[in-house]
């Protein structure tokens, strides 16, 4: 009998491993350090320097590229040695890398030598090791749990901005960045290392790992050849490339139509903030609801958000309303598309078919902050970049409302 059958209950479930989710989503958070963090040092940074924005932003395009190469592989690792070593061993790396990119000299090639070794280290904490963690404990009450884990980018988009931006005023941007990397690893580090474990870690009584076969699931060569997977990775793609630039650019976004600093940073935490509640109800709602028609729902919040930033001129009002829009949806997307990969292919392959729509996402991620900086470099406004996320979120929406209802039909491997 495998683990998770011998988990009868949702309760029980929680009772037994509800530290993981807790443990994952502060190791999810540490991840995305240098995606959500960045954003309030990109305009300091462009000054002290002499660089442009686009020249700046492109250390996180560096970065994330490497990822999107990187994901399929650290994915099959994982479903076969188990994601706590790459956990543990990655946050202690990643914060140190961050707190190393306020040692850059006047050279741009320093500057994306440092991104290089963020990129690097970033591997072993991609979102593949966190959720497979919690897929492999969790079956009645996945959608939840995910949730819970996936709050973590949340905490990150809420409370990155006012952390940097407090450190810059305080401590000057260099400095801000060790700041700013390690009172991070203060907070997180504890958690991860004490609770974080899935079912194919061996804990610290030696229990033994569940057989990989056990798992139910299609082969990694069928997921991949589906076109539910297909429509799944463009849904990825498109999504990531609009809301993450969205979020890395915001405070500037808001500084460009007259809001201070920590005003600024404020309204951006608000992404952080509602995401909380947008990850927390989607979980219940895909227990609940077809993720397929709730993940459409959620992902055209956006286009409401953008039009808002495009309409409001200078109303504070109305900028936070579109921050919590945005955040909404920003609290759902990984949510649905990991509910989605577990419910129509299983967890045999986990590892490998979520790294691929990992890659997708760190493509997006690398591609869509650097357009929006070009738009903004060559324009002296993000007005057109919001413009076109408008039409990119209609279409991840429609990408993943055509998916099927119900789950695939698969055997035990």
């Amino acid at each position: 009998m495998t683990e998770l059958t011998a988990r009868p209950t949702a309760r029980q479930e929680w009772r037994q491993f509800g530290l993981v989710p807790v443990a994952a989503g502060l190791g999810y958070a540490t991840s995305v350090i240098h995606i959500y963090g960045i954003g309030p040092y990109i305009g300091p940074v462009a000054e002290a320097m002499g660089w442009t924005r686009t020249e700046v932003t492109f250390g996180l395009t560096i970065a994330t590229l490497v990822q999107a190469i990187g994901g399929v592989f650290i994915g099959l690792a994982v479903d076969r040695f188990g994601p706590r070593r790459f956990g543990v061993t990655g946050i202690v790396l990643l914060t140190l890398a961050f707190a190393l990119l306020g040692t850059t000299g006047a050279s741009l090639s320093q500057w994306y030598l440092l991104w290089g070794l963020i990129a690097m280290v970033s591997l072993p904490v991609q979102a593949s090791v966190w959720t497979s963690a919690v897929a492999s404990r969790f079956e009645l009450s996945l959608g939840m749990a995910l949730a819970v884990t996936l709050c973590g980018a949340s905490i990150a988009a809420g409370l990155f901005p006012i952390i940097g931006t407090w450190a810059i005023k305080t401590f000057g941007w260099r400095l801000a960045f060790a700041v700013h990397g390690g009172l991070w690893f203060v907070i997180a580090a504890p958690v991860i290392f004490l609770f974080f474990r899935g079912a194919h870690d061996r804990g610290r009584r030696k229990e033994p790992a569940p057989a990989k076969r056990d798992l139910p699931g299609v082969s990694l060569g069928e997921g991949l050849r589906s076109s539910v997977y297909h429509r799944l990775f463009v849904a990825s793609l498109l999504f990531t490339f609009t809301i993450i630039a969205i979020v890395v650019h915001f405070v500037s976004i808001l500084g460009d139509r007259g809001a201070a600093p920590m005003t600024a940073a404020a309204i951006a935490s608000f992404v952080g903030w509602f995401s909380l509640a947008g990850r927390l109800g989607t979980g219940v709602l895909l227990d609940r609801f077809p993720a397929s028609l709730v993940g459409a729902a959620v992902f055209m919040l956006p286009v409401m958000g953008c039009l808002l930033l495009l309409g409001s001129g200078t109303s504070l009002a109305a900028l936070a309303l579109a921050s919590g829009l945005i955040g909404l949806t920003l609290g759902a997307e990984i949510d649905v598309v990991v509910y989605l990969i577990t419910r129509h292919f299983g967890l045999r392959n986990f590892g490998g078919l979520y790294g691929g729509v990992l890659a997708a996402l760190s493509i997006g991620t690398a591609v869509g902050p650097l357009v929006a900086a070009l738009i903004h470099d060559r324009t002296g406004s993000y007005e057109m970049f919001l413009y076109l996320a408008i039409g990119t979120m209609a279409a991840s929406s429609l990408a993943i409302g055509s998916l099927p209802r119900g789950r695939l039909k698969f055997a035990p491997a």
